[in-house]
């Protein structure tokens, strides 16, 4: 059973816990992490989604719901250990945005790691991931022209400007 800390809408804590599967009362929300990993090449690694899930079978960075008394670096680094079995350096992380959104519930924060590994290494987690990729910026801008990356990325070229990430 996964517990959520929960928090209003100006991100203070609350001390409340959700338990996930229920429905968020309204003014309740949790905090989400998306994570993007970029490796030596400056190439980004998306992992698919497993066929059983929302939006099947589409691209994504790995995240989700960070858990209750974790913080969002700690939620991020435990959700890539969990879905593809890399453990990610807490300082080669950077937090590149957090907003509220109160459709979700959540507020997501984006992070980015710069570290690089080797696909081989990684193992995925059967019922989230079903396929990884290394790719490239502009490979990623024409998969979200073919609708294959998950919606809710549509801020990938907002953040990763040629300011950001080259």
């Amino acid at each position: 059973m996964e517990a959520w800390d929960i928090y209003d809408k100006n991100r203070n804590k609350t001390n409340k816990r959700h338990i996930r599967g229920t429905a968020l009362a309204a003014g309740n929300y949790h905090i989400v992490v998306h994570v993007w990993i970029s490796n030596k090449k400056g190439e980004f690694l998306l992992t698919k989604r497993h066929k059983d899930k929302h939006y099947p079978h589409l691209w994504e960075c790995p995240g989700g719901s960070i858990l209750a008394g974790e913080s969002s670096l700690d939620g991020a680094i435990r959700e890539v250990k969990e879905e593809i079995g890399i453990d990610l350096l807490r300082s080669s992380g950077k937090l590149l945005k957090s907003e509220r959104r109160d459709m979700f519930h959540d507020f997501y924060d984006v992070w980015l790691f710069d570290q690089s590994f080797d696909i081989t290494e990684t193992v995925l987690q059967e019922d989230e991931v079903i396929d990884i990729k290394w790719i490239t910026k502009s490979e990623i801008e024409k998969m979200f022209t073919t609708n294959d990356i998950v919606p809710t990325l549509s801020y990938f070229k907002s953040i990763f400007n040629n300011e950001v990430m080259p």
